[in-house]
C-alpha cells in the first residue's frame, strides 16, 4: 500500500462521505477521464462532463439545504475537486469556480438574495467570479469597473478579462467600484449579474496553453442594469468580501493543483516501473528513486497541510489567510515540479501528446498564476512575520 493510500485510509470519512467519493471516482473513471484528451485537443467546453457532475448534484455539497443543497464538510468538497481535476483539469476548474463565485453569496448574502439566486446553481447552473481587469490583476484595488446607483437599479460600466466560465455562467459575482466613494479600497463593492442581462457582452474567448476545455472570457458591461437587490452587503463592502472569498478559493485551487500533480506522479511511477534502459527498469536507478522520494514526501506534506486547513475551516475558524496562501503556493509549485519531472522521465514520449503528462504540464502552469500569483503569496506569507 502506497503512502497516499495510507493517508486516504486514515481520513475517517463518514459513510455518506464515502458514498459520495465512490460515486465521484466512478464518474471520473467512466466519463470525465475518457473525455479529457478530446476536451484538450478541441478546446470544446466539456458539457458532457458538466451534465454528469450535475446528475450527481455535486454543486449541492456547498449550498445550504434550504436553498436546494445538501451541504457537506469543506474537506469533502476539496477531495471532490482533487478527484475531478486529476481526471480532467479543465472540468475540475469549471466545477471549482462555481464554489469560488457562490460562496460569498452564501456567506454574505441576505436570505432573500440566497433564495432568489442559489437554487439555479444547486440545480446545476454555472457560476463565475469576475475580478481581474487589464489594469487590475494582483492589485485588485486598481479595478475601474463602475457601479452607479440609479433608483432601484445599479448601472454597470466596465470590462473584465480572464474570467473562468464567463461566457456560460448563469450567475456572475462581479466586483467593481461604487460611484461617489473616492477611496479606491472603500469603493470596492460586489453584486450578482444574472445570465442574459442586457448590455453584458462576451468580447472574446482566450486560446490558452492549458485548461483548454475551460472557457476564459473577456466581458464588457455597457450600461448593464441590475436590481440594487443584487448588491451583496453595502457599497464599499467589496474588499472585505473579496479577501474572504479568496481565502476560501485558494484551498480549492490547492486541491485542484494537487489533482494535477497526483495524476502526473501516478503516470510517471507506472511508466518508470515498466520502461527499461540498459536492461533495468528506470525506477531501479538510484537517482530516479531519490527524485521520487522528494516528490512523494512533498506531495504527502501538501496533502496533510490541506487536510489541516480544511479542518480549520470546518471547525469555524475565520483567520486562515496565511495558511490558505501556503497551501495554494506549495501545491501549485509542486504541480509544476511534478509535471515537469514526469515529462522529463518520459523522455521524448513526454513531449508528445500520446501521453497525458504533456497536457498535465501545460495545465499545471496556470495554478501558479491565478487566485494570486505565487509571488504575491510569498509576500503575504513573509509579511506575516514582520513585527507590528
Amino acid at each position: 500500500m502506497s503512502i497516499f493510500d495510507q493517508l486516504e485510509g486514515r481520513r475517517n470519512w463518514s459513510e455518506d462521505d464515502k458514498l459520495i467519493l465512490s460515486q465521484v471516482k466512478r464518474l471520473c473513471a467512466d466519463v470525465i477521464a475518457p473525455n479529457a484528451r478530446h476536451t484538450d485537443s478541441t478546446g470544446e467546453f466539456p458539457w458532457t462532463n458538466v451534465k454528469a457532475i450535475n446528475k450527481l448534484g455535486l454543486n449541492g455539497v456547498y449550498i445550504p439545504e434550504e436553498f436546494g443543497g445538501s451541504p457537506m464538510p469543506f474537506r469533502l468538497y476539496l477531495a471532490i475537486v482533487k478527484l475531478i481535476s486529476e481526471a480532467c483539469a479543465s472540468t475540475g476548474i469549471i466545477y471549482a469556480t462555481n464554489f469560488h463565485a457562490m460562496k460569498p453569496l452564501i456567506e454574505f448574502g441576505t436570505t432573500d438574495q440566497k433564495a432568489r439566486l442559489l437554487p439555479c446553481i444547486a440545480d446545476g447552473g454555472l457560476a463565475s467570479l469576475a475580478i481581474t481587469e487589464e489594469s487590475a490583476g494582483s492589485d485588485a484595488t486598481g479595478m475601474k469597473t463602475r457601479f452607479t446607483a440609479d433608483g432601484d437599479d445599479i448601472v454597470i460600466d466596465g470590462a473584465k478579462l480572464f474570467i473562468t466560465n464567463g461566457d456560460v455562467a448563469d450567475r456572475i459575482l462581479l466586483f467593481g467600484k461604487f460611484a461617489g466613494i473616492e477611496d479606491a479600497k472603500k469603493a470596492i463593492s460586489v453584486l450578482i449579474v444574472e445570465k442574459f442581462t442586457l448590455g453584458l457582452e462576451v468580447v472574446r474567448l482566450e486560446d490558452k496553453m492549458g485548461h483548454r476545455g475551460s472557457s476564459t472570457a473577456s466581458l464588457r458591461f455597457d450600461g448593464v442594469r441590475v436590481p440594487r437587490a443584487n448588491l451583496i452587503g453595502e457599497p464599499g463592502d467589496g474588499l472585505r468580501i473579496l479577501l474572504a472569498s479568496l481565502n476560501r478559493s485558494r484551498p480549492s485551487i490547492a486541491a485542484h493543483a494537487m489533482g494535477i500533480a497526483m495524476a502526473a506522479f501516478n503516470d510517471m511511477t507506472a511508466y518508470m516501473n515498466d520502461r527499461k534502459q540498459s536492461g533495468r527498469r528506470i525506477v531501479d536507478f538510484q537517482a530516479n528513486q531519490f527524485m521520487l522520494a522528494d516528490l512523494a514526501t512533498d506531495l504527502a506534506m501538501s496533502e496533510c497541510w490541506l487536510d489541516h486547513l480544511a479542518g480549520l475551516i470546518d471547525s469555524g475558524t475565520t483567520d486562515f489567510g496565511v495558511e490558505a496562501s501556503m497551501a495554494k503556493m506549495r501545491a501549485s509549485d509542486l504541480a509544476m515540479r511534478v509535471t515537469t519531472e514526469a515529462v522529463q522521465m518520459f523522455g521524448g514520449y513526454g513531449y508528445c501528446r500520446d501521453y497525458r503528462v504533456e497536457r498535465l504540464m501545460r495545465d499545471a502552469k496556470i495554478t501558479q498564476i491565478w487566485e494570486g500569483t505565487n509571488q504575491v503569496h510569498r509576500q503575504l506569507i513573509g509579511r506575516s512575520f514582520a513585527a507590528k
